[in-house]
């Protein structure tokens, strides 16, 4: 678990650096699969410094995914808002409320369970069915890159950073089933991570970055959560289910209701509120 948490840490405060460095870059297509955002967006420090956080957290994760069910993974990477969240208030100046702190406290209270609940990885090592359909749904996260880029405003945010947490998502499962460089899951792994971060770049150059975050808490952590147990034998502790399951389910909440903060949320919410100011004042509100 500590791993995992430390992998937590490292992609929390990645996701507000690289919100920042996509913000700085010069705007692109309008396109879910803009290869040229990513180009530019890889121009601006904070980008990168975001990228190398985020290659320390995969390590992390890596080790995490090879020792533990891949819900409690799954938990502890939903848990980075939180991270996110109190990175936001230090780097974005953005101040949280209480109702924000007790979010980050239902987000630690959560891990705690599933920690005490989680037993260790599953034996089962999935089909070939299973890794061809890793290398399948790493394809369709293109598919809804290219769909979610045609969609305006808050609902063109949600659907790429869903399609960016089916990509994650699509790498946590693929972890536990690759078996050699031939493997179908390892191109999974691979073309699920590249096209998340295509993903995520452009939700977070553009639009509602609160409606992204939550559709990629999302994307990442059910999904992934159910084939560990459906198909790779996850198992909690001996009668501890029921703990595991309020676990990651307050552990998810909490990550939700810090959407906001999510990846530079703060500094977005902050931008919206300025025009609304302009507005009231001119309309002698």
């Amino acid at each position: 678990m500590v791993a995992a948490l430390g992998a937590a840490a490292c992609f929390g405060v990645a996701s507000v650096l690289q919100a920042v460095g996509a913000r700085a870059a010069e705007p692109g297509s309008g396109s879910g699969v803009d290869a040229r955002l990513l180009a530019r967006a890889l121009a601006q420090r904070t980008y990168i410094a975001g990228l190398g956080l985020d290659g320390i957290g995969f390590g992390l994760e890596l080790i995490a995914l090879r020792s533990l069910p891949i819900y409690a993974v799954g938990a502890a990477l939903a848990a980075s808002l939180a991270v996110t969240a109190v990175a936001a208030s230090r780097m974005l100046k953005a101040a949280l409320s209480r109702k924000e702190w007790a979010a980050v406290g239902t987000v630690c209270g959560g891990m705690a369970l599933l920690g005490l609940a989680s037993g260790g990885e599953g034996s089962g090592h999935g089909s070939a069915a299973l890794r061809w359909g890793t290398l399948a749904a790493a394809g369709a996260v293109l598919l809804v890159g290219a769909a979610g880029g045609r969609l305006p405003g808050r609902a063109r945010a949600a659907v790429l950073g869903l399609g960016a947490g089916l990509g994650f998502g699509v790498v946590e499962v693929a972890v536990r089933l690759v078996d050699g460089v031939a493997s179908p899951a390892l191109a999974a792994l691979l073309l699920g991570g590249a096209a998340a971060f295509l993903l995520l770049t452009s939700a977070l150059s553009r639009g509602s970055v609160t409606a992204a975050t939550a559709g990629m808490v999302i994307g990442e952590t059910v999904g992934p959560a159910l084939v560990g147990v459906v198909a790779l034998d996850d198992r909690t502790r001996p009668g501890w289910a029921p703990v595991a399951v309020a676990g990651f389910a307050l552990a998810v909440a909490g990550a939700l209701a810090l959407a906001r903060f999510g990846e530079g949320g703060a500094a977005e919410a902050a931008q919206e509120d300025a025009p609304s100011a302009a507005s009231a004042v001119t309309s002698g509100r």
